[in-house]
């Protein structure tokens, strides 16, 4: 978006951030959140925190210090993202494919010791094992509405053992290694807990094949499509021998 673009949704926009201004304790730095915010939305060629405080008039520092230690409620700003997000799929008109959520992960290369998760192993982004970090998340799209809902940082298994690690990487003892599916489901179960539904879920193989993630979510009666590695194999019941590759 140019900055025109920006001020002329601005009212609207100011109104929208508004409802996560009391998750910060102070406000100035609810106002760093939006002049970030605005950062993102803008033509900026690279949109980085630099660039962005520069534009903006902000001191590079100050803007720094708010990214990396300002204090906040990550989880009331969720509950409420999501509860904004329930009510805009309610107004929506109904679409023929319905409400559709999207279990994917995001990667990028990173380098040194300190980036939290950083290490060798499969990026989507360059197609490779590289050195790097994966997020996962958890998106919806009704007709041409879509956003993201949800995202965790994937903790590596080395990283997890490695607490004093964690702890100089600013990682809390709460955060611990899980599988992708995990971090997904549990994704998935806090949309549901405020308020969205899914008519369909799509995914990957790297999720296609987590026989737990299937499981419950034929528990939960949720329909989904996903792809599946060819060496896949299902039974039509218990104790009944395997069958050839399929989908969900």
């Amino acid at each position: 978006m140019t900055e025109q673009e920006i001020v002329g949704v601005g009212p609207a926009f100011a109104r929208y951030l508004g409802r996560y201004r009391d998750v910060f304790r102070q406000d100035r730095t609810a106002a760093h959140f939006d002049t970030y915010c605005r950062g993102l939305l803008s033509d900026l060629p690279r949109k980085s925190i630099e660039p962005i405080a520069l534009a903006s008039g902000t001191t590079v520092r100050t803007l720094q210090l708010f990214v990396t230690t300002s204090v906040w409620s990550y989880d009331e700003s969720r509950t409420r993202l999501h509860r904004f997000v329930a009510d805009t799929l309610a107004d929506l008109p109904t679409d023929p494919v319905g409400t559709v959520g999207v279990i994917d992960e995001t990667s990028s290369r990173k380098w040194g010791d300190h980036t939290p998760g950083v290490q060798r192993q499969y990026l989507g982004c360059v197609g490779k094992v590289d050195n790097g970090i994966v997020t996962v998340h958890v998106g919806v799209t009704k007709g041409t509405f879509r956003t993201l809902l949800d995202a965790d940082l994937f903790l590596p298994e080395s990283w997890d053992v490695d607490r004093a690690r964690c702890q100089a990487a600013g990682i809390p003892d709460t955060v611990r290694h899980h599988p992708k599916w995990r971090l997904a489901l549990d994704q998935l179960l806090r949309a549901n807990t405020n308020g969205i539904t899914f008519d369909w879920l799509t995914f990957d193989e790297g999720y296609g094949a987590a026989v737990p993630l299937l499981t419950v979510l034929g528990v939960m009666g949720q329909r989904f499509v996903g792809e599946i590695p060819t060496n896949f194999a299902v039974r039509d019941a218990a104790g009944a021998p395997p069958g050839g590759p399929t989908s969900g």
